[in-house]
């Protein structure tokens, strides 16, 4: 064999693994996340709601946690009650960075929900989850923001009425920057994973 031909292809081979080292290493930098990957969206960016406390609240509150944003009301049978309870055991999963953890539940039933029966409500799954409380006008159009879906289903009487609502939750990062889409029966521990790795990218 030339030599100088042998040369040239050792030299290419190099190149070659130096190239796939490469990929490799970008493909290893970005996170895999189990919810789903909606960085940069042009929607959901931010509220200005007051919360069951009666204090306004931005995302700029919670900078350093992370916040998982979920619409609900305080009578839902099943969805929400079940979402709550998810979200508490992702912060007893997260340890001590449950601490850096924010859950928030929007209300899509301003009529009944009040902010008194919406903070005891919170407070059956913990303390330090908050609820917001729009007016029938601020939820028309954070629905239309955040691409939510609900809807007033009527019952036997003018009080007993149901809301069908969209089930999923927005996940947060640690600059207030909205990152995934978590759907309605993900899991604990799914939910948990792609919190630490937010938790870690935000330091």
């Amino acid at each position: 064999m030339d030599k100088r031909f042998a040369i040239k292809r050792i030299a290419s081979l190099a190149i070659m693994v130096g190239t796939a080292g490469l990929f490799s290493a970008c493909s290893e930098a970005k996170p895999q996340f189990r919810a789903v990957d909606i960085t940069g969206a042009d929607y959901a960016k931010d509220f200005q709601l007051a919360d069951h406390n009666g204090q306004q609240r931005t995302l700029k509150d919670f900078r350093g946690k992370v916040v998982v944003v979920f619409f609900g009301y305080t009578q839902c049978p099943d969805v929400c009650p079940t979402s709550m309870l998810e979200l508490a055991e992702v912060k007893r999963l997260l340890g001590a960075d449950g601490a850096r953890l924010q859950g928030v539940l929007v209300t899509v039933d301003p009529e009944r929900d009040t902010p008194a029966m919406l903070k005891a409500y919170m407070s059956n799954f913990d303390p330090g989850f908050l609820a917001l409380v729009p007016t029938p006008e601020q939820l028309a159009a954070l629905a239309k923001d955040f691409k939510v879906y609900y809807k007033k289903v009527e019952g036997k009487t003018p009080t007993s009425y149901t809301m069908d609502h969209a089930a999923g939750s927005y996940i947060y990062d640690t600059r207030g920057q909205v990152r995934l889409y978590s759907r309605y029966g993900s899991g604990a521990q799914a939910l948990a994973d792609d919190i630490r790795l937010l938790l870690k990218q935000g330091g």
